[in-house]
């Protein structure tokens, strides 16, 4: 793991050498990847699968690669089951518009859990809103782990899809999501896994989870931005209808009628991001060339570091402390707001996420007004918590 592969990590913030603990917002990207970019844009860009010239052809070549890239990267049975999107939150919109108008009717109900990003929420809340069905949430234990004897009682015959967060993007807590899909499988329920916070710390492979789909972001996983995945089953995906019109996900049109694609175009209407594309395939050799095995226990031995050194901290409140986490740890000092914190970190050269971090019911649950959030990335190592620590005791020293 060389950190001088990552440009971004020379900068000086306000004359101080960057700490970045935001990687839960987005990774930084190695040369690997800005290189893929401008390949991309410099010697094959062009429109794809519709033209017969050469650039077009190689350009579509890689997107085609980049696609089978993140099937095998995923454990997918077939590239079919691999649908590009704009990010997990377009993977999860598209997931509720095309799911809801294929099964979902009134009266029908949808769970998730209270510790879920608002991508998780809010498609299901506009789905239910549209359909008249229910929306259902799993309820935390004292711990704040999810409270699995609760969810299993939420189940009913009108239970029509399961759709949780792997790992939350707040607490870091890693959510057991093989015994969530084992149950309701058992009743024959579809289970939706949001891997955004998964897929860059954990090895995933969604044959062994069994999920029925599973989204994730390529800007969380050192790839760029705008690009993102809606994995399914290709029998379930076969069976829903296009969330999206226009060019690329018709077979023929006609004024009166029009036919549809084959998967995995159905669901990429409009020129996608082949260049985006191609840059995530080397995102993901890059993952792959360090292990992510390797990369998980790098990450967990930070966390842990990182926890332990909170503890110096006067008064410091560590939510979800001790329970096994993917990268993420968020807490609060006292009665300090957290965004004076955050502000006095940044100038000290330290990033870290401050707010309710698109997670407000979870953040009403915890009763605060948002929490200070670390989160490490496959660069970090313990010289940066050291200096985070270290900016932090300044930062508590000066506000108290």
């Amino acid at each position: 793991m060389n950190r001088t592969d990552f440009p971004i990590l020379n900068e000086q913030v306000y004359n101080r050498p960057l700490v970045y603990l935001d990687n839960a917002a987005t990774t930084q990207k190695p040369q690997a990847v800005l290189n893929a970019i401008i390949e991309g844009y410099t010697h094959w860009n062009a429109n794809i699968h519709r033209g017969v010239h050469h650039l077009s052809q190689v350009a579509t070549q890689h997107h085609e690669a980049a696609r089978q890239r993140v099937a095998d990267f995923l454990g997918a049975q077939s590239a079919n089951e691999i649908i590009f999107t704009k990010g997990a939150t377009d993977s999860i919109n598209m997931l509720a518009f095309s799911f809801g108008e294929a099964y979902i009717h009134e009266g029908d109900e949808i769970i998730i859990s209270q510790m879920e990003h608002h991508s998780n929420i809010v498609p299901w809340q506009m789905l239910c809103e549209r359909k008249k069905a229910i929306l259902k949430v799993i309820p935390l234990n004292d711990d704040l782990s999810l409270n699995i004897d609760a969810f299993q009682a939420l189940i009913s015959p009108k239970t029509k899809l399961v759709s949780v967060t792997h790992v939350s993007n707040v607490l870091g807590i890693i959510n057991p999501v093989e015994q969530i899909i084992r149950i309701a499988h058992s009743h024959n329920i579809p289970v939706c896994i949001d891997g955004a916070q998964s897929a860059p710390h954990l090895p995933i492979n969604v044959q062994q989870l069994d999920c029925d789909f599973f989204v994730c972001s390529a800007h969380k996983m050192y790839g760029p931005t705008g690009l993102g995945i809606l994995y399914g089953k290709e029998l379930l995906l076969n069976n829903l209808p296009p969330a999206e019109g226009g060019g690329e996900m018709i077979e023929h049109v006609r004024f009166e009628h029009t036919t549809y694609n084959t998967l995995p175009y159905k669901f990429e209407a409009g020129t996608p991001n082949f260049i985006g594309s191609y840059a995530f395939a080397a995102a993901l050799d890059y993952i792959d060339s360090i292990g992510m095995t390797t990369i998980q226990q790098h990450e967990a031995e930070l966390t842990s570091y990182a926890e332990q050194r909170l503890k110096e901290i006067p008064n410091i409140r560590i939510y979800a402390q001790g329970l096994t986490k993917a990268g993420v740890i968020s807490f609060n000092v006292g009665t300090i707001h957290p965004f004076d914190i955050g502000t006095l970190l940044d100038h000290m050269g330290i990033a870290v996420r401050t707010g309710h971090h698109c997670a407000e019911p979870l953040i009403d649950y915890l009763q605060v007004p948002g929490t200070i959030r670390a989160s490490f990335g496959l660069y970090n190592d313990k010289a940066d918590i050291d200096t985070f620590i270290a900016a932090l005791h300044k930062a508590v020293d000066m506000l108290s």
